[in-house]
């Protein structure tokens, strides 16, 4: 089945003092993929300010931003319209041979190809603790495993606005095991990584009709490399696979890697910033 999707994306900006110049790089564009496909974008602000479009250095399309009048007050809004197909996320051959899958997830070329994803990073890196939080089972495929590790992040972490920022390290998250969708990934993150399998950080908009926890800004995800089948979107915030209802924008090796908005202000004393994202589809 095909959706046709919009996306309403408005950043509101208000500065006590006036904005002189300003920089900003907005990372929101959807990207086209084997299950996505972009139709049209178009990107306005409140002020007269110049709009470029480019690719940052992971490949991904970015809008930036500069403004050289002075302003205090500034409005950005994107309007998406894209496809969606919606796949059946279980449909592959599931592996014969465990013992062979994870003898390649220890073999040095692997390792060496995905070793960007199998990093620890300020955001991944688990505390020291006592005993690990959760080990694979080899009895079972790496793909039931990362099932499995799904569900329990799900159950371990409480979905809890107004609690953590986007530097909140994991010390903090299993400590009080409430976050948002980003905490829940950047634990999944490290969970993986630290039983070989490669994780991507993933940013990306979330159709929320169906009940979704979800932030009013953009969500996560995380995708697991899975040895013969490939990369597959785990959503432990929702305890599901990804599916039409995730729209992919970025990925990294955590949150620093692809976040929404970036930029340099030329200012002084407080400011306020209101995000909004409404997310609709047809089928």
């Amino acid at each position: 089945m095909i959706y046709d999707y919009t996306i309403k994306y408005r950043s509101e900006n208000h500065y006590e003092t006036p904005v002189f110049e300003a920089y900003w790089q907005f990372l929101v564009t959807p990207e086209n993929n084997e299950t996505q496909e972009l139709i049209s974008e178009n990107i306005t602000t409140s002020v007269n300010a110049r709009i470029e479009s480019s690719i940052n250095g992971l490949g991904f399309n970015t809008s930036r931003i500069h403004c050289k009048k002075p302003f205090k007050d500034i409005i950005f809004e994107v309007t998406f319209k894209l496809t969606k197909k919606e796949i059946n996320p279980f449909d592959f051959t599931p592996s014969l041979d465990n013992a062979l899958d994870y003898k390649l997830l220890e073999s040095l070329l692997f390792r060496v190809e995905f070793e960007a994803y199998l990093k620890q990073t300020k955001l991944t890196t688990l505390p020291n603790l006592p005993e690990e939080l959760f080990l694979f089972d080899k009895r079972e495929s790496v793909f039931q495993n990362c099932l499995n590790l799904t569900h329990w992040i799900f159950d371990y972490v409480t979905f809890t606005t107004g609690v953590t920022t986007t530097e909140t390290t994991l010390n903090t998250i299993i400590q009080n095991k409430k976050g948002v969708c980003q905490d829940f990934t950047h634990l999944m993150c490290a969970i993986a990584r630290r039983n070989k399998v490669p994780a991507r950080y993933v940013s990306g908009y979330l159709h929320q009709g169906n009940g979704f926890f979800g932030d009013s800004q953009m969500h996560a995800w995380v995708e697991l490399y899975i040895p013969k089948v490939g990369w597959v979107g785990f959503d432990c915030t929702n305890n599901l696979l990804a599916n039409h209802n995730h729209i992919k924008v970025a990925h990294g090796k955590d949150y620093d890697d692809c976040p929404p908005l970036k930029g340099i202000v030329y200012s002084s004393g407080n400011n306020f910033t209101k995000y909004t994202v409404e997310v609709t589809h047809q089928q």
